[in-house]
Parts: C-alpha cells; structure tokens; sequence
C-alpha cells in the first residue's frame, strides 16, 4: 500500500513542515512504499504566477464596481506589471536569481502598493536613506528580500480582498478553528461554494492523487491555519479517490482535538490520530491489511455507528533512536521562498530557505513550566538521542539535500545534549551551521556557549517570558532574571544571536509588574545580551498546569464553551485586573525599536499610550548581575 502524505496550506514557505518528512522517513525504514508533498508551497506558487494573476485580476473584474477595494483596482490597473515581474521577483526568493537583487532594491522594477508604506517608519538617524540604515548591517540581498516579500503581501492583500478574505500566508483561515468548540464555522465554511483558492488547492490535490495512486492519505496539521485547507484537501480526495482513507494528525489536533466528539468531522477523514504518529500509523495499516480489529488501533478516533470513539490499545512509542531519519524526497527543496517580512536577523532565520529540521531529543527535559502543556506526550515523553545517531542523521540530510545549515526543532534542546554534539561534530570533523530553541539554565557557562559556536551554533532562542523573578518561580521557569542575563551574555560573547520569547498577561501579573519587566529587556538589550525578541500574550491551555490547578496561580476559569471540536484554551478571571491588551501595544512597540537600537535610553513608561507607574528595578540591575561586564548603555 501506497501512503502519500500531505502539507496543507498554510504552514511556512522557507523550508518544509518536517512532519511529513519525519513520517515518510520512517515509514520507508519500515518497508512501507511512502510519498510525501507540500500542498501549501504549490498553492502559492500555482497563485502567484502570471497565469494565477490573471486569474485573480478576473475576480476582481467579476465583482460589483462598488465592492472592488483599492488594491484591487489598483492591481488591476497594473496587472501587466505584476504579470510581468511575479516570475522574476518568485524565482529571486527561490534562490534562482540572485542578481536580480539588484534591481528589486533600487525600487524601480516591482510594482509597490500599500504595503511598501510601512518602510516610512524607518528614520536615518543622521537624515539619509532609511532603508539604507535599516539594512546597513544585513546587505543588498536582504534589502531586496524584504522588499520582493511586501510585493508579495500587496498581491495577497487583493486576493483579500476580491477572492478570500481569510487567506494569509500563515493563519490561513484560523478563526474557523482557533479556540471554536463548535464546528458549525468550520463546516459552514466547507459547504460554501468554492472560491480561487479553493479551486487551486482542491486541483493540486487531486494532481497529486492521480501521481501517486496512494491507498492511504495522511495529512498533517500542525496549526490553526492548516486547518481549513486540510479539510478542503480531504474533500478533493475524497471525489478524485473515493474510498482511499484520510488520515489526520499534527500538532494542532494533538492539543486541541483531545476530546473530540464532533462526527461531521468524520465525513472527511476516516481517522484522527494523536501525538507522535509512528505507532498509530504501524497499528492503522496493520488494521487496513486486516491484521487487527479496530478496537487494536492506537490513540485513534473513528466514528462507528454515528458516534465517534476513541481507541487506544496502549502499545508504547517506539524510542525516539528507532523512529528514523527523515526524507525530504519528493519535496521540491529549490523552490521554497526565502522571505524577510522584518528588519530583523533573528526573524531571518526563520524565514530562509535551507534550513534541515531535526530533533536532539523528544520532549521535554524540564517539563515544569506551569504555562506549558505539561500534560501531552511531545512534552512529557523526554527521549533524547545518542550524539552519534543524531550525527548519523545530520550526515544522512547533508548527503540528500546537499544543504549544511539545521534548526534542530526541540522544545528545550538540552544542555548535556548539544554538549556532546559539539564533541562528535568535532571529532568528525563536520562543518555544520545549527540554531535552536533552549531553556537560559546555568549550564550554558561561557565554556560551553564558545564550544557549541565552534561547532557550527549561530543562534539560540529561548523564554525569559515576565522578567520577573516573583513571576518566573510561579511559572516554575527554573530561572531567575539575573541567570538569563548570565547566560544570554555568555551566549552573545561567543558571537551566537540570541531571541528572547517574551509574555505578558500571565495570572496575577500587575501593570508594576509589566512596566518592571521591560525595564529588565531594555537593559538586557542595552548591555548586548538579547538582539531579539517576541511578546506574546499568555493563553491559559487545559493541558498546563495553569489550567489543571488555577486555584495556585489565584485566577478562576470560565466553563468551556459546548461543542465536540476544538477544545484547549479556556478563558479566565483574574482578579489583578490588569488591562493587558492595552498594555501589549506600547511592549510591542518599546520591543520593535528595541530591535532596531532605538529607543535603549529612554524611560520604558514613554512607550505606553496610558499613565504607568515608574519602574522599580535599578538602572544598572543587569550590568551588576553580570558583575560590570555590560556595556555602558545598560546603566545610561
């Protein structure tokens, strides 16, 4: 049996998901005749081509004169322009072309909308060109990339709207699905007549169906903006393919279709699996060959007689060493876009081509912070690697994709671990480049942080979340602010770049402690320990601890709405009553200048539209606790 695996859109357009290739690895390792394809990048290549333009440029035409937007008149307008530059400007971010780079900077090739405005913000200084300032530091190439990618987002703001106005290129349609426990949106959406996108998507995957001829279809879903196009997938399959089975699993099903009992899901996909997918895939083809009954599935939902069931036979996961190296065969890794939406070169990173995902461990080692989904296996199943299987891997991708670079994707790649990476890299003598995402535990001495540079690390992120020390022991971080910018220093000093997750709105976390927190980021990027960072609004989850015991963290949760879909945040009452929205607007902004230089002497209450209490923490907290070594700016 032929099993083809699917990336729905929309997922990310650098590199692949790594599920599929994960998946197709392993099951080719165990003999099974697997295929893998990435519907997400083939949807937009497929739009955003000459013919996909004028395709869009008809929609357009075919709507009332009153509901025609702006940038879609002015699309239409210029739509021998666009035609004429989308092939040039796509293959640019492909990597196909870099002389056009060229070109595409000196503003005078690409057609430039509404969305070439948001590089007014950027001011020289000393009066000169402003996006010369902005990418003084990162060069002509970028400077194109991040202006070849608003290209693309003007054109995707007139398939807004004229065609979809849900579609983006990363939350694709989400508000069908994010946090909906009904799935009334959702299938509402999916009887809707099917508009361009649709078509395009519904088309690819029906292509693919008759490439392969698969007797199994699997399609991963790792996010909220998959989903939707996942389902108009398994509508596709099911009319070009009429009784091949879908399968669907990924990260979002895994946290938000815990309890689900909704069986409209069903008349798409025959089966929901949940977390790693290795065993209940070896256990689902045992059963479709009719080597076990159904009740032998493992942490499988099928729908049987209306109702939806749940099954698991309880066969434990194979150890993380026996799951296999992931392939990228069948997946078209030249023609991934290398897009830059922010002047930023930790955001870079994550939007480059060429990039092989891997994992040094699975799970979690820590496994304790109490906002975390403590609870679910690809937290709570810590299984690392041998540093010579995973150097086994790094050689087996580097021969397939011809491409050094790795994002090793762990949810808190361990200390122990990457150590004794360094160690084999080195006695391999392999040149590699690496990042990854780590928790700032005191491991990390300035030793070992030069010798995972020497071995190829050019970035790490990890969470500072509240730089709070009352705040961080609640969330059980392990960590205190002192120790972050211990070990952040450490990490700048052996030249690695380092990106701060940061939070607000965590349960009993006050507007002094807000205002406190970004004086502590200020400092921190003042004295060179962060260059990069990422506010994000805490979420209370039914899997964290925050969710399983609000009582410790004085908050009260409010029922979960009824539905048999989507089932993991869960709204909350927090008697500190802090306005956190509006709170979040002047954090983003101090962090964006932040991250541009500006801005680092000036008090952080300025940056908030609202009266905000002065910050108690010391002007030169973050200079002593790195025992005078900052620079002078963090005491200014």
């Amino acid at each position: 049996m032929r099993v083809l695996s699917l990336i729905p859109p929309m997922t990310q357009l650098n590199v692949p998901y790594p599920s599929t290739a994960y998946l197709t690895g392993f099951l080719r390792a165990q003999g099974v005749d697997a295929v893998q394809e990435d519907l997400a990048l083939a949807l937009v290549l497929r739009l955003f081509s000459p013919e996909g333009l004028a395709q869009v440029a008809a929609c357009v035409e075919a709507l009332p004169a009153k509901k025609r937007g702006h940038r879609a008149k002015a699309f239409v307008e210029r739509l021998d322009a666009y035609a004429a530059t989308i092939g040039p400007a796509i293959g640019f971010l492909q990597g196909r072309d870099p002389s056009l780079a060229h070109r595409i900077a000196g503003r005078a090739f690409l057609p430039e909308g509404s969305r070439f405005q948001a590089l007014e913000v950027y001011v020289d200084p000393e009066g000169g060109d402003p996006l010369a300032w902005a990418f003084g530091a990162l060069g002509l190439q970028d400077r194109a990339r991040h202006l070849a990618t608003l290209y693309l987002d003007d054109i995707a703001d007139v398939l807004r709207e004229a065609v979809d106005p849900r579609f983006e290129f990363v939350r694709y349609a989400e508000s069908l699905v994010l946090g909906q426990a009904a799935f009334d949106p959702l299938d509402q959406a999916l009887a809707a007549p099917a508009n361009l996108v649709d078509r395009t998507l519904q088309d690819l995957a029906a292509e693919a169906v008759a490439r392969h001829r698969p007797g199994l279809v699997l399609v991963s879903v790792p996010f909220p903006g998959a989903v939707y196009g996942a389902f108009r997938i398994a509508q596709a399959v099911r009319r070009a393919a009429p009784g091949v089975p879908l399968v669907l699993g990924g990260g979002y099903v895994n946290t938000e279709l815990r309890r689900l009992s909704e069986p409209r899901v069903f008349d798409h996909f025959d089966f929901v699996c949940l977390d790693a997918g290795e065993r209940p895939l070896l256990a689902l083809l045992d059963h479709l060959a009719g080597g076990r009954p159904v009740e032998g599935l493992v942490r499988t939902f099928v729908r049987v007689g209306g109702e939806v069931r749940y099954v698991d036979a309880g066969e434990p996961d194979l150890p993380f060493a026996q799951v296999g190296t992931p392939t990228w065969d069948g997946l078209p890794l030249d023609r991934y876009l290398s897009l830059l939406d922010m002047l930023n070169p930790m955001h870079g990173l994550w939007s480059e081509r060429g990039w092989n995902k891997l994992t040094v461990a699975h799970g979690c080692y820590w496994k304790k912070c109490s906002f975390c989904d403590t609870g679910l296996d690809y937290i709570a199943r810590y299984d690392p690697l041998d540093a010579r299987v995973l150097a086994d891997r790094i050689d087996a991708v580097i021969a397939e994709t011809g491409q050094t670079g790795f994002h090793f994707v762990d949810e808190a790649a361990p200390p122990k671990a990457l150590s004794a990476l360094a160690g084999e890299l080195e006695r391999r003598g392999r040149a590699i480049s690496w990042w990854t995402n780590i928790r700032f535990e005191k491991s990390f001495t300035p030793g070992l942080c030069a010798r995972l540079a020497a071995s190829g690390c050019i970035a790490v992120s990890g969470g500072l979340e509240v730089a709070s020390d009352r705040l961080l022991a609640l969330m059980q971080k392990g960590v205190s602010v002192d120790q972050v910018a211990r070990v952040t220093h450490a990490f700048s000093e052996a030249g690695i770049l380092v990106h701060a997750y940061l939070m607000y709105g965590f349960p009993t976390q006050t507007v002094q402690d807000t205002v406190d927190a970004l004086e502590y980021v200020r400092q921190l990027f003042a004295a060179g320990c962060i260059q990069s960072g990422f506010f994000h609004r805490f979420a209370c989850t039914v899997h964290s601890p925050v969710g399983r015991h609000p009582e410790r963290y004085g908050i009260t949760l409010k029922p979960l709405p009824a539905g048999g879909f989507a089932r993991n945040d869960v709204r909350f009452t927090d008697p500190t009553g802090a306005d956190h929205a509006a709170l979040g607007v002047g954090l983003n902004k101090a962090l964006y200048n932040y991250m541009h230089g500006l801005g680092l002497d000036e008090d952080v209450r300025a940056w908030f539209d609202r009266p905000v209490p002065r910050s108690r923490v010391p002007r030169h907290a973050i200079s002593r606790a790195l025992g005078g070594r900052a620079g002078t700016a963090a005491g200014a």
